[in-house]
Formats: C-alpha cells, structure tokens, sequence
C-alpha cells in the first residue's frame, strides 16, 4: 500500500515528502524511488498531508485504539488521509474530524479499488451518482448483510 500511496501522490505533483518507517532499509529504498525522505520520525517537521499506511487503527489489531501520529502534528496539518478501511473511521479519522480537518479515508479508497476492479472485469463504467450510492450502501454496513441469499433446487 505505500508503494501504491507514494506513486500516487509522485503522480498528481507532490515533489517533496518524507517517508516515515520503522524499517530503515525498506523504508529508506521506498523514498527514494520516488524522489522522496526517509527520516525515522517527523521530529518538528509538521506537514499540511498526512497518511497513514499502517495498520495502526485497523480494527481487530493490537494498535485498533491507537492513534499513529501526536495531536500536535495531527493539528498543524491541512489534510489526514489514512488507508485503513475497517474501521471506517480509525482514531486518527475520527480525531482529524472533531479537527475539522479535509479527510480521506480507507473506506473511500476501498470503494475506488472496487470500482476499477469492476470496470476491469465488466468494461463498464458506473455514472458518478452509481458510484456514490454502491459507495455509501458500502459504508452503511453492507458488508455485514448477505448481497444476495442462494439456493439450489
């Protein structure tokens, strides 16, 4: 995921950034290849875009309560994005809206992946509004409802 996440952000401009990893090496080959830092942590460095491509927050997990970055460089920055999709709202999502921080969430890009992988098994291209609805009937706990009951006769 923060391979996918890097390339992103290399391709829509962002020419400077810092990749923060606890595994020097993987993390240190990471952001250079795509023109970026590595450092161990933020240390003062306060960004206006934060992402979070751990499973820090994922529910289920030994870290599902904590939250990955310190208020105060949650604060300073403009925009959270945080790639964890269950639960849909992380720690870090939920402290980034009682902020009124712009926030990108997992589920959002959850929904994106589904969208191309449909297009790419169907060749056809939902309608925005197709797109919206599918993705808010995702949020709204689709996944806990069978889509659709089978039996044979």
């Amino acid at each position: 995921m923060t391979k996918a996440v890097l390339c992103a952000l290399h391709d829509a401009g962002f020419r400077s950034g810092f990749v923060i990893a606890r595994n020097e090496r993987a993390g240190r080959a990471l952001a250079q290849s795509y023109g970026y830092e590595w450092k161990e942590d933020l240390g003062s460095i306060r960004p206006e875009l934060l992402v979070n491509v751990t499973p820090i927050g994922m529910a289920g997990g030994p870290e599902a309560d904590d939250l990955l970055f310190a208020p105060e460089i949650i604060d300073a920055a403009e925009t959270i994005f945080d790639v964890v999709a269950l639960p849909p709202e992380t720690p870090l999502i939920r402290y980034a809206s009682r902020k009124g921080k712009k926030i990108i969430t997992g589920a959002e890009v959850f929904a994106i992946q589904a969208l191309e992988q449909f297009v790419l098994y169907t060749g056809v291209r939902p309608n925005d509004e197709q797109f919206e609805r599918a993705a808010a009937y995702a949020r709204d706990g689709a996944v806990s409802r069978p889509a659709a009951s089978l039996t044979k006769q």
